[in-house]
């Protein structure tokens, strides 16, 4: 018997993270981020004035098959906002199989990818478009705007990576918090609540 094989998939990335071709996509509203901002009371200021429904991000992806060796391609588009002197997230993972690398390139906007290991190791690295960042397996990472306008990348990575959203949570956030600076540009700061990472 001979298997059947996927259609390959023709897509087209806009630089307002609209992509033509994508089989699935989601929104993430200020109401779901409870808990992802260090200043709890600036969220919660916001969430009065925007309401829950608000969108802060939306995911748009072609995925055309599962399994090991199989590839999931999306656009992610993070609205600019501040939450004290905190950048708007999204809310970070760490894949489920942690092996699982991740690409990341800038169609738009200024941004951070804010990366991390389960051993302490932080890093913040800057995204602007036609940069990309290859996020190796064993990284915990998220994305950060620290411009005006919405940031925009295309990310590619193993369909069967999976995520753990619950591991940032666990260890009181990130390691590193990206915040703005006296100049109005941003800068790297520890964030006290952090607990640690479980050791894998």
């Amino acid at each position: 018997m001979t298997a059947t094989l996927p259609d390959p998939g023709l897509l087209a990335l806009g630089a307002d993270g609209v992509m033509t071709g994508a089989t699935s996509g989601y929104e993430k509203r200020l109401g779901d981020m409870a808990g992802v901002y260090r200043d709890d009371d600036a969220y919660r200021r916001t969430l009065a004035e925007r309401g829950a429904g608000a969108v802060v991000y939306r995911v748009e992806e072609h995925r055309n098959v599962g399994g090991e060796g199989a590839l999931i391609i999306g656009t992610s588009t993070l609205y600019p906002g501040r939450y004290g002197d905190e950048f708007a997230v999204t809310r970070g993972h760490l894949h489920a199989k942690a092996d699982r690398a991740e690409l990341y390139y800038c169609l738009a906007g200024t941004g951070v990818m804010l990366l991390e290991t389960l051993g302490g190791r932080s890093e913040a690295l800057p995204l602007h478009p036609g940069e990309a960042v290859h996020v190796p397996g064993h990284w915990v990472h998220r994305s950060v705007n620290v411009g005006d306008t919405p940031f925009v990348t295309m990310f590619c990575y193993g369909a069967d990576a999976g995520q753990d959203y619950e591991l940032i949570r666990r260890a009181g956030g990130m390691a590193t918090l990206v915040v703005a600076d006296a100049n109005g540009s941003w800068r790297a700061r520890a964030n006290p609540d952090h607990s640690g990472y479980p050791r894998a």
